[in-house]
């Protein structure tokens, strides 16, 4: 197996707009060295107060935000991706919090990029389209 086909692709938060919080699905961490979070967002609102983190759990119930995880979103970061990576946590259920000001409607969107430990493509989750391609030639896409 290839190198990259190591990584299992993960939607984990459903393309949406509001002004509420929004917590991702949990990744299991289980046999994973790290995860790779990655929230794209739409027109973020003027002078809204917006920001990503990451937050652990053990027992994938009660969740507890991750020292230094926070990532502002500027109010005129429109259509920007915002990227936090994680290496061993210390618990087995990892998710990303968009934290929204409850006053500002904000899209986004976001998914995870991780290690499973041995398992390839079969891996990838139903709700993503990927292909492979090794040093293809040049020609018609």
């Amino acid at each position: 197996m290839s190198r990259m086909e190591n990584f299992l692709v993960s939607d984990v938060l459903d393309y949406a707009s509001g002004t509420a919080d929004r917590n991702s699905a949990s990744v299991d961490m289980q046999g994973k060295e790290w995860v790779l979070f990655i929230a794209k967002f739409a027109t973020v609102a003027a002078g809204a107060v917006t920001s990503v983190k990451l937050q652990q759990s053990a027992d994938d119930s009660t969740f507890a935000d991750l020292a230094g995880t926070g990532v502002t979103v500027a109010a005129d970061d429109d259509n920007q991706s915002f990227a936090i990576a994680l290496y061993r946590p210390s618990d087995r259920y990892v998710r990303l919090v968009v934290d929204k000001d409850a006053a500002n409607a904000t899209a986004e969107t976001a998914f995870a990029i991780s290690d499973p430990a041995g398992v390839g493509l079969a891996s990838i989750t139903d709700e993503i389209t990927v292909e492979m391609h090794y040093t293809p030639a040049e020609g018609t896409a």
